[in-house]
């Protein structure tokens, strides 16, 4: 084995969790072979960032001293940026609640919509990260770093061993062997190293079993039909538009390149019914139900074949060993809907940087990586829980936004504790660990998914008092009928759960540039 073959990390997949890793991992001063099946561009799924993925791409920017990819972090930097990188204006997440066979109702008490405002402008905007590019992007700066990649590579083999494994592959015809002292899964799902360890791939337990279909569209028109009783507090269709209808929901994300991303997820047995596998046409049926939904597609043209996935939701029964650890979208997957697979991805990343920036070749370096792996794949079953239970309420439209608080009251928690430096109250994503919101969480996902429909309504309806010390948002305020807009007063108001001043938290948003003034 030559000098060339000898890497500190080798990682698997150069999507943009493979990529960030290796920039990160360089920027240490570790050497780092990147092993990728295919080559970029190429398509991918998992498109929708959320204010906390976004500050957690800060962070680990911000560490790392990854200045070029800083500015991806927001809308209007991004497009500054790298204009030639193709990405989606989110403002927020919008959901409206459908009955198969019948038009969308507009309620004029807006109960069958949720609008969440995830920012207040367009300049400090999320984003949909239109992979192709994204990921090329990513994986060309980090070959300017210094990592090998290796596109159009086989694995064929990886063999841990003492102090590293042993990765076999096929590249060009030719087979050589590497050996790194840490294998990194980022492959995605159902990744690489459960299948060559032997580690089995397990079921969320209580959890539905779910298919997906999906699609990239051309032709969309922008959504207006739906805005009815006044001024929203953001454009509806600068989103991530859900539409909900019993035993499923479809996606729609709109990119700047004139490129819509459409699909659907669904219980296996509506699946069955629609025949998912038959890909166009079984989109076509599913559109014949929601004729609101079938209105706005009516012209639009598929740029690729349809996508079947057949088991949508994984697990892995670990993710991680002696010499090698799955990051978290290679451990695990739930759904879409609620963005939380790239909020998850970053914080393994970061999680990862920092034990290789402070226990390489360390004992504690394996234990810490072991450590990481529970703490994935907890975070993935809390994420799980709650999806669960929206999952059941999805024909049940009022219970259904109000168990969603439970997410948007954790994540706006968690990015505003950050935000203001005090990272230690809120550990882990969703709050899971947390003394008070974890077992919360946990009672009333548990009776959200209960057979009687009396007992899973209770549950949303004690969604409010689970909530309360946790709201920094007004996601409480009964007042504003579904519709959520950013408001600087709220924080404010509620700067004291935080432990912090109103001083503090209107310093906080002059620097993230979210505190619009008059």
């Amino acid at each position: 084995m030559t000098p060339a073959d000898l890497f500190d990390v080798a990682i698997v997949g150069s999507g943009f969790a493979g990529s960030l890793t290796a920039l990160a991992l360089r920027r240490l001063g570790r050497s780092v072979c990147l092993i990728e099946r295919g080559s970029h561009p190429r398509f991918a799924i998992g498109e929708s960032s959320s204010p906390l993925a976004n500050l957690l791409l800060e962070e680990l920017s911000d560490r790392y001293g990854l200045d070029r990819i800083r500015p991806l972090s927001a809308w209007g930097s991004w497009r500054r940026a790298q204009p030639s990188v193709a990405c989606g204006l989110k403002r927020g997440f919008t959901f409206y609640g459908h009955r198969l066979g019948e038009p969308f109702g507009a309620d004029p008490d807006r109960r069958d919509q949720l609008l969440v405002a995830a920012s207040p402008c367009d300049e400090v905007a999320d984003t949909h990260w239109y992979r192709a590019d994204f990921d090329a992007f990513l994986a060309g700066e980090a070959e300017r770093e210094g990592a090998v990649h290796l596109d159009r590579t086989t694995i064929e083999r990886i063999e841990p061993g003492d102090g590293g494994a042993r990765v076999d592959i096929l590249r060009g015809g030719v087979r050589r062997s590497i050996r790194a002292r840490l294998v990194v899964d980022a492959s995605g799902p159902s990744g690489v190293l459960p299948r060559s360890l032997g580690v089995p791939v397990e079921v969320f337990p209580g959890y539905p079993a779910t298919e997906a279909l999906y699609a990239h569209f051309t032709g969309v028109p922008r959504l207006a039909s739906f805005e009815t009783g006044g001024a929203p507090p953001y454009p509806v269709d600068d989103a991530a538009v859900h539409h909900v209808f019993e035993g499923g929901w479809i996606w729609v994300l709109r990119f700047s390149n004139g490129i819509t991303s459409a699909g659907v997820a669904a219980k296996a047995g509506l699946a069955r019914e629609l025949r998912f596998e038959d890909g166009a046409p079984a989109w076509d049926r599913l559109l014949s139900w929601l004729p609101s939904v079938a209105e706005q597609f009516a012209g639009a043209h598929a740029t690729m074949p349809f996508v079947h996935r057949p088991r949508l939701a994984y697990r892995a029964a670990r993710a991680a060993g002696p010499g090698w650890v799955l990051l978290p979208s290679a451990a695990a997957f739930v759904d879409p809907l609620l963005s939380t697979g790239f909020p998850l991805a970053l914080l393994g990343i970061l999680r990862l940087a920092r034990i290789v920036e402070e226990s390489w070749d360390r004992p504690g370096f394996d234990p810490a990586l072991e450590e990481l792996g529970g703490r994935t794949l907890d975070e993935a079953d809390a994420a799980a829980r709650l999806t669960a239970a929206l999952y059941a309420s999805l024909g049940d439209f009022p219970a259904f936004a109000l168990l969603t608080r439970l997410y948007f009251a954790a994540a706006s928690w968690t990015e505003a504790a950050r935000r203001l430096g005090k990272p230690e109250r809120a550990r882990s994503f969703l709050l899971f660990d947390d003394p008070v919101f974890g077992p919360a969480l946990r009672r009333i996902c548990g009776r959200a998914v209960d057979p009687d429909v009396n007992v899973r309504r209770a549950a949303a309806k004690s969604v409010r008092a689970a909530i309360e010390s946790f709201d920094v948002v007004g996601l409480n305020d009964e007042t504003r009928r579904n519709w959520y807009p950013v408001e600087a007063q709220d924080l404010f108001d509620n700067a004291h759960k935080l432990g912090a001043t109103r001083e503090e938290m209107e310093e906080m948003l002059e620097r993230t540039g979210a505190l619009v003034r008059p």
